[in-house]
């Protein structure tokens, strides 16, 4: 009844997985491999669900009519 009230979770995603990113990268720089790999994987279980999050919305969204 209220979903319009709802904030869209995806930005808030998105950037949660470029902060992971630029984390990985600055352990990577830093020679932490391990730390890089865990927070790699983590970011692509993170981008994962974004994606499935926008074919969902692409799926739900209706067809435009002309």
């Amino acid at each position: 009844m209220f979903g319009w009230f709802q904030r869209d979770p995806l930005p808030r995603l998105q950037a949660e997985y470029e902060a992971l990113l630029l984390r990985a990268r600055d352990l990577q720089r830093g020679g932490d491999i391990k730390g890089y790999a865990y927070l790699t994987a983590e970011a692509e279980e993170l981008a994962q669900r974004i994606d499935a999050m926008r074919r969902d919305r692409a799926a739900t969204k209706p067809a435009a009519t002309r």
